[in-house]
């Protein structure tokens, strides 16, 4: 199966993980990877602080880049991309409810995959479409063709926003990457020529690479500048590439 697949712009990007928290480590780090270890929260203080509380690490992460990528803009279709979510949280909800003790509400609320799109849609007062997705090793990829589709029902310009954290120790034995901490948000336009970035895949048998999680490959693309990247997932072939 080949496709001719999606193309798109960014014009506007922003990233954040513990340890990197500005656009000159961001670059640093794209030359010379290292894993990112668990750390500080960001401090997201564009939220006003009620609903700020509810986040916890990976919200706080998703949303600080939302903010920064957004920029005060309003009324902006939003793609949010998780593979895992918020599995700790659930984690924890189903140890509470072995142990027979009650469920938070909150705790509860905010495990579901759509939270961290709703709380950015309340404190804003933004009733833009969004969409929350998981598409297993192949998360990434996904959220851009769907945003790509936004923007061919109209949509003049999408956020992307990928997130993830690493997996419960319970999980450990089953991971295909190295899980670690990262956030980062695309605003994406309609394919300009001379900066445009394309998606194609094909089908492929091939199985996922044990290094970095496939959202960080595919920030380090982007800050690079490569002009072409390959991945697969264990089902199909991903191919990136950019005009300049």
């Amino acid at each position: 199966m080949r496709t001719n697949g999606v193309s798109f712009s960014i014009s506007r990007h922003a990233e954040w993980a513990p340890g990197l928290t500005g656009p000159e480590a961001w670059e640093q780090w794209a030359q010379a990877p290292f894993a990112i270890e668990p750390g500080e929260e960001p401090g997201v203080k564009a939220m006003p602080a009620m609903l700020r509380r509810r986040a916890g690490f990976l919200g706080k992460m998703a949303l600080e880049v939302a903010y920064q990528c957004l920029d005060g803009r309003t009324d902006i279709p939003t793609v949010f991309c998780s593979r895992h979510g918020e599995v700790a949280r659930s984690v924890e909800l189903l140890a509470d409810l072995a142990r027979g003790e009650p469920l938070s509400p909150t705790a509860f609320s905010m495990s579901v995959h759509n939270a961290i799109a709703g709380l950015l849609s309340i404190a804003r007062s933004d009733r833009a479409n969004q969409l929350a997705l998981a598409a297993g090793a192949a998360t990434i990829e996904h959220a851009v063709i769907e945003a790509c589709g936004m923007m061919a029902d109209g949509a003049p310009m999408v956020l992307l926003v990928a997130c993830d954290c690493p997996l419960p120790a319970l999980f450990a034995p089953f991971q295909d990457c190295e899980e670690q901490p990262y956030a980062w948000a695309w605003l994406l336009t309609p394919a300009a020529a001379g900066d445009a970035v394309s998606l194609s895949w094909s089908a492929s048998a091939e199985a996922p690479s044990a290094g970095m999680p496939a959202g960080l490959e595919v920030a380090r693309f982007q800050l690079r500048g490569a002009r072409q990247m390959e991945r697969c997932d264990g089902r199909l072939r991903w191919r990136w590439s950019r005009d300049a």
